[in-house]
């Protein structure tokens, strides 16, 4: 299994939203690494759910419930099927993440613009941890 990170908007579409509405179609990522990652997910991948804009915290886990399927008509971008698994004990804030030496070269924080990215074990395992310090 793989992990990876989301950022969501809270304003837009927050966890709040994810977990109301019991999963969601992650689409309109129009960024070419964004795109690929999510073309690299596999069903039961676990994904930290991030709020970006004002939040700047990882606030749930969410999973990969269908793989990549095109979104929209050129063949270029596509989305995934993303399902709440739980929210995180505590929020794990982008300051605390910078400020944990296991996470500098994070790709959240060494990319801070996208919105779709991968997390090895041992940053999961760490962010997993802050959220429960």
């Amino acid at each position: 299994m793989a992990h990876w990170l989301i950022k969501g908007e809270p304003d837009s579409y927050g966890w709040e939203d994810l977990v109301r509405d019991g999963g969601t179609e992650w689409d309109g990522i129009r960024n070419a690494t964004a795109a690929k990652n999510l073309r690299a997910m596999k069903v039961g991948d676990e994904l930290l759910f991030y709020h970006s804009g004002t939040a700047k915290a990882a606030v749930g886990v969410a999973r990969v419930a269908r793989e990549a399927q095109a979104d929209g008509d050129d063949g270029r971008w596509v989305s995934v099927r993303v399902e709440p698994v739980r929210p995180l004990p505590a929020p794990v804030t982008l300051a605390a993440m910078k400020a944990n030496p296991a996470l500098a070269e994070m790709a959240t924080i060494r990319q801070s613009r996208l919105s779709v990215s991968p997390v090895t074990a041992a940053e999961w395992a760490t962010v997993l941890g802050l959220a429960t310090a």
